[in-house]
């Protein structure tokens, strides 16, 4: 895996603008904050963000994958301010359970997501290296 980083591109923070990679790829569909039962365990926007990522890795541990395969991950949230407002803990959360690997990323606000109850709404590529 390399990250693709232009020599004259300020370095982005939380993320990578691209990453190559070779290996068997795994796709994770929209991942939000339920447990496995899919029952809600948060209400609030980063107790949601916290099951999604816990989720995601229980899923990736499946593909014998781990998040520092992870190459992409897409972001859907209900609302930029709240997203925003959040960075700090999402980074904190991000951090202790993805670690320091920041895959190439995109977060988009949207209106709605179909689960009743969900903020956030993440989907994920790994690549686990041959």
């Amino acid at each position: 895996m390399r990250i693709l980083q232009p020599a004259k591109w300020v370095r982005p923070r939380g993320y990578s603008h691209g990453i190559t990679a070779k290996g068997r790829w795994v796709f994770l569909s929209g991942i939000i904050g339920w447990d496995g039962q899919c029952r809600m365990v948060a209400r609030d926007f980063c107790g949601q963000v916290r099951q999604a990522l816990n989720n995601m890795v229980e899923v990736l541990a499946e593909a014998d994958a781990r998040p520092e395969h992870i190459v992409r991950m897409n972001w859907f949230v209900l609302s930029k301010k709240e997203y925003i407002e959040a960075y700090k803990e999402i980074g904190a959360i991000y951090r202790e359970i993805i670690g320091r690997h920041y895959p190439a990323m995109t977060a988009v606000e949207v209106s709605g997501l179909l689960e009743d109850g969900a903020r956030v709404e993440i989907e994920v590529t790994a690549v686990v290296p041959e």
